[in-house]
Protein backbone atom coordinates (compact mmCIF):
# COMPACT_ATOMS: atom_id res chain seq x y z
CA UNK A 1 0.00 0.00 0.00
CA UNK A 2 2.63 2.32 0.55
CA UNK A 3 3.94 1.87 -2.24
CA UNK A 4 1.13 2.82 -4.21
CA UNK A 5 0.32 6.09 -1.96
CA UNK A 6 3.99 6.97 -3.28
CA UNK A 7 2.90 6.38 -6.65
CA UNK A 8 -0.34 8.65 -5.98
CA UNK A 9 2.22 11.18 -4.57
CA UNK A 10 4.24 11.44 -7.90
CA UNK A 11 1.59 11.93 -10.04
CA UNK A 12 0.23 14.69 -7.85
CA UNK A 13 4.11 16.33 -8.07
CA UNK A 14 3.86 16.07 -12.18
CA UNK A 15 0.80 19.06 -11.77
CA UNK A 16 3.31 20.87 -9.22
CA UNK A 17 6.16 20.32 -11.83
CA UNK A 18 4.18 21.60 -14.61
CA UNK A 19 3.42 24.80 -12.21
CA UNK A 20 6.99 25.76 -11.70
CA UNK A 21 7.82 26.85 -15.20
CA UNK A 22 6.47 31.00 -14.89
CA UNK A 23 5.99 30.41 -19.28
CA UNK A 24 3.93 27.63 -18.66
CA UNK A 25 2.12 29.39 -15.82
CA UNK A 26 1.98 32.94 -18.51
CA UNK A 27 1.01 29.86 -21.73
CA UNK A 28 -2.02 28.80 -18.98
CA UNK A 29 -3.00 32.19 -18.37
CA UNK A 30 -3.52 33.14 -22.00
CA UNK A 31 -5.54 30.06 -22.79
CA UNK A 32 -7.69 30.75 -19.99
CA UNK A 33 -8.96 33.78 -22.18
CA UNK A 34 -9.38 31.68 -25.26
CA UNK A 35 -8.34 28.69 -27.49
CA UNK A 36 -5.16 29.75 -29.22
CA UNK A 37 -2.40 27.98 -32.11
CA UNK A 38 1.23 27.54 -30.96
CA UNK A 39 2.14 30.46 -33.48
CA UNK A 40 -0.60 32.96 -31.62
CA UNK A 41 0.61 31.73 -28.16
CA UNK A 42 4.79 32.29 -29.58
CA UNK A 43 3.89 36.11 -30.25
CA UNK A 44 1.78 36.95 -27.01
CA UNK A 45 4.63 35.40 -24.57
CA UNK A 46 7.69 36.16 -26.84
CA UNK A 47 8.89 32.32 -26.69
CA UNK A 48 10.60 30.86 -29.49
CA UNK A 49 7.83 28.27 -31.01
CA UNK A 50 9.95 25.39 -30.37
CA UNK A 51 9.84 26.27 -26.86
CA UNK A 52 6.38 27.38 -26.84
CA UNK A 53 5.22 24.00 -28.26
CA UNK A 54 7.67 22.05 -25.38
CA UNK A 55 5.88 23.49 -22.59
CA UNK A 56 2.60 23.18 -24.11
CA UNK A 57 3.94 19.05 -24.43
CA UNK A 58 3.96 19.45 -21.03
CA UNK A 59 0.92 20.65 -19.72
CA UNK A 60 -0.66 18.28 -22.16
CA UNK A 61 1.07 15.16 -20.33
CA UNK A 62 0.42 16.56 -17.03
CA UNK A 63 -3.51 16.57 -18.56
CA UNK A 64 -3.75 20.45 -17.86
CA UNK A 65 -4.35 21.42 -21.41
CA UNK A 66 -6.35 20.18 -24.28
CA UNK A 67 -5.39 19.96 -28.68
CA UNK A 68 -7.88 19.34 -31.27
CA UNK A 69 -6.87 19.80 -34.86
CA UNK A 70 -8.22 22.80 -37.24
CA UNK A 71 -7.70 21.64 -40.29
CA UNK A 72 -3.72 21.98 -40.67
CA UNK A 73 -3.45 24.09 -37.11
CA UNK A 74 -3.32 22.32 -33.83
CA UNK A 75 -5.19 24.42 -31.36
CA UNK A 76 -4.75 24.50 -27.31
CA UNK A 77 -7.25 24.94 -24.12
CA UNK A 78 -7.05 24.37 -20.79
CA UNK A 79 -8.33 20.64 -19.99
CA UNK A 80 -11.43 22.19 -17.53
CA UNK A 81 -12.40 24.80 -15.53
CA UNK A 82 -11.11 23.30 -12.69
CA UNK A 83 -7.59 24.10 -14.12
CA UNK A 84 -8.75 28.04 -14.09
CA UNK A 85 -9.41 27.55 -10.29
CA UNK A 86 -6.27 25.74 -9.43
CA UNK A 87 -4.10 28.31 -11.24
CA UNK A 88 -6.60 31.00 -8.92
CA UNK A 89 -6.12 29.14 -5.77
CA UNK A 90 -2.06 29.09 -7.00
CA UNK A 91 -1.91 32.81 -7.23
CA UNK A 92 -4.14 33.60 -4.12
CA UNK A 93 -2.07 31.32 -1.96
CA UNK A 94 1.19 33.68 -3.54
CA UNK A 95 -0.72 37.16 -2.79
CA UNK A 96 -1.03 35.57 0.92
CA UNK A 97 2.36 34.59 1.28
CA UNK A 98 4.75 36.39 -0.71
CA UNK A 99 5.45 40.04 0.04
CA UNK A 100 6.97 40.38 -3.12
CA UNK A 101 3.43 39.81 -5.23
CA UNK A 102 2.29 43.30 -3.65
CA UNK A 103 5.35 44.78 -4.32
CA UNK A 104 4.95 43.79 -8.06
CA UNK A 105 1.04 44.38 -8.72
CA UNK A 106 2.07 48.04 -6.89
CA UNK A 107 4.65 48.66 -9.44
CA UNK A 108 2.34 47.68 -12.45
CA UNK A 109 -0.89 49.10 -11.35
CA UNK A 110 -0.10 51.78 -8.84
CA UNK A 111 -3.92 53.48 -7.73
CA UNK A 112 -4.81 49.88 -7.77
CA UNK A 113 -6.01 50.42 -3.59
CA UNK A 114 -7.99 53.52 -4.67
CA UNK A 115 -9.99 51.33 -7.58
CA UNK A 116 -13.58 50.34 -6.43
CA UNK A 117 -13.82 46.71 -6.78
CA UNK A 118 -17.32 44.56 -6.92
CA UNK A 119 -17.12 40.87 -6.48
CA UNK A 120 -17.98 38.12 -9.15
CA UNK A 121 -20.89 37.14 -6.52
CA UNK A 122 -22.13 40.64 -5.93
CA UNK A 123 -22.68 41.10 -9.68
CA UNK A 124 -24.29 38.58 -10.46
CA UNK A 125 -26.85 38.91 -7.92
CA UNK A 126 -27.60 42.78 -9.49
CA UNK A 127 -27.64 41.29 -13.16
CA UNK A 128 -31.57 40.84 -12.95
CA UNK A 129 -32.50 44.02 -10.43
CA UNK A 130 -30.09 46.97 -11.57
CA UNK A 131 -29.69 48.66 -14.64
CA UNK A 132 -25.54 47.52 -14.98
CA UNK A 133 -23.06 48.46 -17.82
CA UNK A 134 -20.57 45.68 -18.10
CA UNK A 135 -17.40 46.46 -20.02
CA UNK A 136 -15.50 43.63 -21.15
CA UNK A 137 -11.87 45.17 -21.95
CA UNK A 138 -10.28 42.76 -23.87
CA UNK A 139 -9.02 41.97 -27.34
CA UNK A 140 -12.18 40.90 -29.62
CA UNK A 141 -11.15 37.17 -30.06
CA UNK A 142 -11.14 36.52 -26.61
CA UNK A 143 -14.56 38.49 -26.05
CA UNK A 144 -16.37 36.14 -28.74
CA UNK A 145 -15.18 32.86 -27.10
CA UNK A 146 -17.00 33.64 -24.23
CA UNK A 147 -17.87 37.06 -21.97
CA UNK A 148 -20.14 37.77 -19.05
CA UNK A 149 -23.82 38.10 -19.90
CA UNK A 150 -24.65 41.49 -21.78
CA UNK A 151 -21.16 42.72 -21.57
CA UNK A 152 -20.09 45.44 -24.14
CA UNK A 153 -16.60 44.77 -25.79
CA UNK A 154 -14.30 47.44 -25.40
CA UNK A 155 -10.93 47.00 -27.49
CA UNK A 156 -7.82 47.69 -24.87
CA UNK A 157 -6.49 50.34 -27.77
CA UNK A 158 -10.06 52.18 -27.61
CA UNK A 159 -10.38 52.52 -24.18
CA UNK A 160 -9.61 56.44 -23.96
CA UNK A 161 -12.86 57.03 -27.01
CA UNK A 162 -14.94 54.65 -25.35
CA UNK A 163 -16.60 57.19 -22.91
CA UNK A 164 -18.16 59.39 -25.51
CA UNK A 165 -19.89 56.26 -26.72
CA UNK A 166 -21.28 55.25 -22.98
CA UNK A 167 -24.92 55.92 -22.27
CA UNK A 168 -25.48 58.81 -19.71
CA UNK A 169 -25.22 58.35 -15.98
CA UNK A 170 -28.61 58.68 -15.36
CA UNK A 171 -29.40 56.00 -18.05
CA UNK A 172 -27.53 53.31 -15.72
CA UNK A 173 -26.86 52.59 -11.97
CA UNK A 174 -23.40 50.37 -12.23
CA UNK A 175 -20.53 50.36 -14.69
CA UNK A 176 -18.24 47.23 -14.52
CA UNK A 177 -14.86 46.82 -15.82
CA UNK A 178 -13.54 44.15 -16.04
CA UNK A 179 -10.48 42.04 -18.18
CA UNK A 180 -8.49 39.11 -18.06
CA UNK A 181 -7.99 39.24 -14.26
CA UNK A 182 -6.53 40.89 -11.50
CA UNK A 183 -3.28 40.81 -13.39
CA UNK A 184 -4.28 42.27 -16.13
CA UNK A 185 -4.08 46.67 -16.66
CA UNK A 186 -6.71 47.00 -18.89
CA UNK A 187 -9.73 47.55 -16.09
CA UNK A 188 -7.69 49.46 -13.93
CA UNK A 189 -7.37 51.69 -16.86
CA UNK A 190 -11.23 51.60 -18.02
CA UNK A 191 -12.07 52.69 -14.89
CA UNK A 192 -9.70 55.30 -14.14
CA UNK A 193 -11.05 56.82 -17.09
CA UNK A 194 -14.68 56.75 -16.09
CA UNK A 195 -13.68 58.12 -12.63
CA UNK A 196 -11.83 60.99 -14.49
CA UNK A 197 -15.08 61.57 -16.12
CA UNK A 198 -16.81 61.68 -13.07
CA UNK A 199 -18.73 57.92 -13.53
CA UNK A 200 -19.03 56.23 -11.01
CA UNK A 201 -17.21 52.98 -11.67
CA UNK A 202 -16.04 49.71 -10.10
CA UNK A 203 -13.40 47.02 -11.37
CA UNK A 204 -14.60 43.29 -10.90
CA UNK A 205 -12.28 41.64 -8.55
CA UNK A 206 -11.84 38.62 -11.22
CA UNK A 207 -11.36 38.21 -15.05
CA UNK A 208 -13.92 36.68 -16.96
CA UNK A 209 -12.31 33.00 -16.76
CA UNK A 210 -13.08 32.93 -12.77
CA UNK A 211 -16.55 34.14 -13.90
CA UNK A 212 -17.48 31.24 -16.03
CA UNK A 213 -15.30 28.64 -14.06
CA UNK A 214 -18.30 29.77 -11.11
CA UNK A 215 -20.57 28.70 -13.14
CA UNK A 216 -22.48 32.16 -13.28
CA UNK A 217 -23.55 33.89 -16.47
CA UNK A 218 -21.97 33.37 -19.68
CA UNK A 219 -22.39 34.10 -23.19
CA UNK A 220 -20.39 33.43 -26.61
CA UNK A 221 -20.24 35.24 -29.92
CA UNK A 222 -19.10 31.68 -31.45
CA UNK A 223 -20.75 28.29 -32.30
CA UNK A 224 -20.04 25.63 -29.05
Amino acid sequence: MSTVKKQLFEQLALIGRSLSSPQRIELMDYLAQAERSVEELSQLTGLSLANTSRHLQQLKQAGLVAVRKQGKNRLYQLAGSDVVQLVHHLRQTAETHLAEVDRLMDAIMPGKSQTPVISSQALAEQLDQEKVLILDVRPAKEFQQGHIKGAINVLPENIDTTLAKLPEADETDTIVAYCRGPYCVYSYQMVEQLQAAGRLAWRLSEGFPEWKAAGLPYESCEVE
